[in-house]
């Protein structure tokens, strides 16, 4: 049997939890009792009909058939359990019954591109290994995509799991609050997993404080998915949340998010959706499709929606500002913008703002913020003004601070460091990584990497969180910070420029300075000056021209499985030469 116990904490590890949250079963069972549901769009439905929708009752008689063709095969409260498939009612069923049968749900993620597939099988691999994974749940159709080797875990196809057993056989489970509930990879390279621990005790707090930050009402409220369930958001923040507390739940896969971004805004009108969220990329593209509407003069009814959250990645004011624009004219309520923080380990759920308030931005001097690390205020017309939304307040059981990045000194407000969490919601490390974990506190605090500053809240009370930019991206040049998202976002926007698939970075830091390398994907028909007009935006943004611009067939920027741009491992491959012959420096 493979135990699935935490290891113990480090020293000046996450805070112990005061009170135990609600047990996950003690909830999916009351949930069970409801006759909302999930429906299945998309091809999250299979056989060709557009929707399937089950009661949450029916899908916990299968996950009880589902737990109990675990325990057949021997399945034990504590072992690790992988899940590789597409979005699926069988999938979402077997999610369910993998933590009624006691064990630790590990969601793998699937390959971005066709092109990555060894690197999805070398990363799947890794995972199961450093996961110690009793055994892998897999899909029919990815039978062939993912083939075991000697060594791997047994492999149980989904269809194959409740074959012999029905609910009746499923033998219940008693709670364990220390148990784990979740492994969650965090995105990365193949060669250093990081598994995010979350007991059922770190689990229940997070979904309680979410629950509460965002008022959901089950009677009331609709959540409408189309997010990986390999990502926090995806499982967590919106599959979780929803089974837990019986709100119903549209759930459809990324792939047909990907394939068609406008059916995201026709299923929150054609379910009346109140809840959703993507990050901001996926905002940008639904963008682009309600102007198609516009154009072919399709009406959607998007007032309903009450929570639109924009997480995961920087978010852009401009993108956000551009939806609202266009999402207006289908009943889109601006107050609706729900700009939110949070990471894999908290759960997910990090800060909120307070729902229907919208986008708020704190404008700062550019150069104060890059140079001196205050966030100093200036008019919006300002010359160096940066617009960065304020990100709310902690959720309940969670608290924050900033430091200074090298002395640890607590700082006060509109001083920029690092962002420090501390409460129920955090993990107490990374599984079986110890050197990892020890540097993931300091003081008893989680330190997420990010750097920030506390701002006064518009509503007079406790200051709010505003991020700036990772910690490890961030590129030196001359004692500045300048920040690689500022410049991507610019150079996105540029004719020829494929928006969201632009990386910037810093090579060769020598006395303090680096110097700026653009990679940008293009498309067939980018302009010929192209280069020129990147060298001068990248110029008009930090003062700073770049030394190389590199532009590279679409698919061909690293991205993590759940869309982020991978800059470290960008950096890299620049270094390495190996973005081949086809790529164009200038």
């Amino acid at each position: 049997m493979t135990t699935c116990r935490p290891p113990a904490a480090p020293a000046g590890g996450a805070t112990p939890t005061t009170a135990v949250a609600e047990p996950l079963g003690v909830r999916i069972r009351r949930a069970a009792t409801d006759r909302s549901g999930i429906t299945f769009v998309g091809s999250a439905v299979r056989g060709g009909e557009p929707q399937l929708s089950i009661t949450w009752a029916e899908l916990h008689e299968q996950a009880q058939a589902m737990a109990a063709g675990l325990q057949a095969r021997g399945i034990e409260p504590g072992d690790h359990i992988a899940l590789l498939g597409l979005t699926s009612r069988a999938m979402v069923a077997a999610i369910q019954a993998v933590w009624l049968a006691g064990g630790c749900v590990t969601i793998l993620p699937l390959p971005m591109r066709t092109a990555s597939i060894d690197e999805f099988l070398a990363q799947t691999r890794t995972c199961l290994c450093h996961g110690d994974a009793r055994l892998v749940l897999l899909d029919p159709s990815l039978a062939a995509l993912y083939q075991p080797s000697p060594g791997d875990p047994e492999v149980v196809l989904l269809s194959d799991l409740a074959a012999d057993a029905t609910s009746r056989d499923f033998e219940e489970v008693p709670d364990e609050a220390e148990r784990l509930a979740i492994l969650q990879f965090t995105s990365g390279s193949t060669s250093d997993p990081k598994g995010v621990m979350l007991p059922h005790h770190v689990l229940g707090a997070n979904l309680d404080a979410m629950v509460q930050a965002a008022a959901v009402d089950p009677t009331s409220d609709t959540i409408v998915s189309w997010l990986p369930l390999y990502h926090d958001m995806g499982l967590v923040g919106m599959l979780t949340v929803s089974m837990t507390t019986g709100c119903p739940l549209v759930l459809a896969s990324p792939q047909d998010f990907l394939t068609s971004p406008g059916d995201w805004m026709r299923w929150l009108s054609r379910y009346r959706g109140t809840v959703t969220a993507g990050p901001n990329f996926s905002w940008v593209l639904a963008t682009r499709a309600l102007r198609r509407m516009a154009d072919t003069g399709e009406r959607l009814d998007l007032a309903p929606v009450r929570i639109a959250l924009s997480g995961a990645e920087p978010i852009d004011p401009d993108a956000v500002e551009q939806f609202v624009a266009v999402a207006q004219p289908h009943g889109f309520r601006p107050g609706a913008v729900f700009c939110a923080f949070g990471m894999a380990e908290v759960a997910v759920g990090g800060t909120f703002p307070p729902p229907m308030r919208g986008m708020i931005c704190d404008v700062v001097d550019r150069v104060a913020l890059e140079s001196e690390g205050v966030a100093r205020p200036v008019p919006a017309g300002a010359r160096s003004a940066r617009r960065l939304p304020l990100l709310g307040r902690p959720v309940p059981g969670l608290v924050m601070r900033v430091v200074d990045t090298r002395s640890g000194r607590v700082l006060g407000q509109r001083q920029v460091g690092e962002l420090q969490l501390k409460g129920t919601s955090v993990t107490p490390g990374y599984y079986k990584r110890p050197d990892l974990t020890a540097g993931l506190f300091h003081d008893g605090w989680l330190r997420t990497g990010d750097l920030a500053y506390l701002t006064p809240s518009p509503d007079g009370g406790p200051p709010e969180l505003v991020l700036c930019g990772r910690l490890k991206d961030v590129i030196i040049v001359g004692g500045r910070n300048i920040f690689p998202e500022d410049l991507e976002r610019a150079v996105g926007n540029l004719e020829g420029v494929r928006a969201g698939n632009v990386i910037a970075f810093g090579v060769g830091a020598h006395r303090g300075k680096e110097a700026i390398v653009v990679v940008a994907e293009v498309r067939e028909d980018a302009p010929s000056e192209l280069h020129k007009s990147i060298r001068r935006r990248v110029l008009q943004v930090c003062g700073v021209p770049p030394r190389d611009v590199v532009l590279v067939a679409p698919g061909t920027v690293p991205k993590t499985s759940s869309g982020k741009l991978q800059r470290s491992l960008c950096r890299e491959r620049y270094l390495r030469r190996q973005f081949g012959a086809a790529a164009h420096h200038g």
